[in-house]
C-alpha cells in the first residue's frame, strides 16, 4: 500500500495545528533591513543579504528611519522618522502590510523599537509630547499588534532601544534617552537645550528602572542617541553634540550597569572629523572593536574596545548605516553605496538605485 502523499501529510499537520511555521529562512536568510528612498522620491523598507543584494522591498507612506525584525517570524516593523505617526508591520515573504501601528493620542514615535525575546511583545520609543516625558509603548505581537500599555522610558526624548542580556541570563531594555524635548507643533525644533540631560536607562521588561547612566555636566549637551550591544552585556552608545560647533568631544561611549562609562578616543584630534555627530554604532562580531559613522563628517571611525584608541578612519560621503559582518563591518550611504570595511579598507559591493537612510539593522 502506498504511503501518504505530501499533500495529505500537510493537510494532517494543518488539522492538528502542527503546520511548519514560516521563518526568515523562507526568504533566503536576509541579513539586514534598511529604509531607503527611490529615484522617484518614494520611500521603502528593503531586506538585504550579506553581499548587499536586495531580497525584498516594501513601500512606506513617508520617510522611514529604523526597523526591527521579529525573532522568529519573517516579519519586520518599519518606523517613521521622528516625530512619526506610523510603524508598518510587514510580512516580508510577500511584501504585504500586516497592519499599521498608530501611537495613542498625545504620543508620537521616535524612530526605533525592539521585540521581547520570544517575539510576543513589541516595545516602541515614544514621546508624550504635552508633558515632554519619554514613554515605551507595548504592543501584543501575538494578537495582531494590539496596544496593551506603556511605561516611562527613564528620561526625555527616548530614541534607540535594545534588548540586552545580562551576564546572569536576565533580559532588560536599554534606552537611549537623548534628553531633547520636542513637540509636533514645532517640528524637529529642540525645545529644552538650556536644561537637557541625556541618560542611558536600563529597564526591566515590565518597566522598572534598574540602572541609569547620567554623563558629567560638561557632557550634558551630548545627546545619547544610538546603541550597540556586545555579547558580555557591554553597551556601546553614540552621541550627537548639541552645543557649539567645533567642540572636540567624544562621540562613542562604553558602559556596563554598576560601572563608570568609558569614553572612546577622547583625546584624539580626529574626533573633530565626526562633526559632533554619531549616526550609527556597532561592535565587531568578536567584540574587540567598535565603529561609528558620521554622515555630517563623511567618515567611519573604528576604535579598539580595550585601549579606546582609534584604529581606522575611512572617508565616505553621507555614510550612516552600519552593522557588523563576518570579517568586519558593512556600511550604507545616502548615495546608495553598500560597502564592507576590512582592516580599515572599504570594498564597494554595489550601488542600488536607492538612497539609504540612517540605519542598517541586523536580522539575528
Amino acid at each position: 500500500m502506498a504511503g501518504p502523499s505530501r499533500r495529505g501529510f500537510l493537510a494532517g499537520l494543518l488539522a492538528a495545528g502542527m503546520a511548519p511555521q514560516a521563518s526568515w529562512a523562507d526568504l533566503g536568510h536576509p541579513a539586514y533591513l534598511s529604509a531607503g528612498k527611490t529615484p522617484d522620491g518614494s520611500f521603502l523598507l528593503a531586506g538585504l543579504d550579506r553581499t548587499g543584494a536586495i531580497l525584498f522591498r516594501h513601500p512606506l507612506p513617508a520617510r522611514g528611519h529604523a526597523a526591527t525584525a521579529h525573532p522568529n517570524r519573517p516579519e519586520a516593523v518599519a518606523f517613521a522618522r521622528r516625530p512619526g505617526q506610523f510603524a508598518d508591520v510587514i510580512d516580508c515573504r510577500h511584501g504585504t502590510a500586516l497592519t499599521r501601528l498608530t501611537p495613542p493620542k498625545g504620543h508620537h514615535f521616535y524612530g526605533h523599537g525592539v521585540f521581547s525575546p520570544d517575539g510576543s511583545r513589541l516595545f516602541t520609543t515614544e514621546n508624550a509630547f504635552e508633558s515632554g516625558n519619554g514613554r515605551i509603548g507595548i504592543w501584543d505581537a501575538s494578537d495582531g499588534y494590539r496596544r496593551i500599555g506603556d511605561h516611562a522610558s527613564g528620561g526625555i526624548g527616548p530614541h534607540d532601544i535594545r534588548l540586552r542580556t545580562s551576564p546572569d541570563g536576565q533580559y532588560n531594555l536599554v534606552v537611549a534617552n537623548g534628553g531633547i524635548q520636542t513637540h509636533p507643533d514645532s517640528g524637529r525644533a529642540k525645545l529644552n537645550l538650556a536644561t537637557m540631560q541625556p541618560n542611558l536607562s536600563y529597564l526591566s521588561l515590565e518597566g522598572s528602572l534598574q540602572d541609569q547612566l547620567i554623563l558629567n555636566t560638561d557632557m550634558r549637551l551630548n545627546s545619547i542617541r544610538h546603541l550597540a550591544l556586545r555579547a558580555d552585556g557591554t553597551v556601546g552608545f553614540a552621541m550627537q553634540w548639541q552645543g557649539d560647533a567645533g567642540a572636540d568631544l567624544p562621540i562613542i561611549g562604553l558602559h556596563k550597569p554598576g560601572s563608570a562609562p568609558r569614553l572612546v578616543a577622547e583625546d584624539d584630534p580626529r574626533l573633530r572629523n565626526l562633526n559632533g555627530y554619531g549616526g550609527s554604532v556597532a561592535f565587531s562580531r568578536d567584540g574587540t572593536q567598535i565603529a561609528v559613522t558620521s554622515p555630517r563628517g563623511g567618515v567611519v571611525q573604528i576604535a579598539d574596545c580595550t585601549t579606546g584608541a582609534l584604529l581606522h578612519e575611512i572617508r565616505m560621503t553621507d555614510v550612516c548605516g552600519l552593522a557588523s559582518d563576518d570579517a568586519g563591518f558593512i556600511v550604507t550611504t545616502g548615495a546608495g553605496q553598500v560597502s564592507t570595511v576590512r582592516d580599515g579598507t572599504p570594498t564597494h559591493l554595489g550601488r542600488p538605485d536607492l538612497a539609504w537612510d540612517n540605519h542598517l539593522i541586523p536580522i539575528a
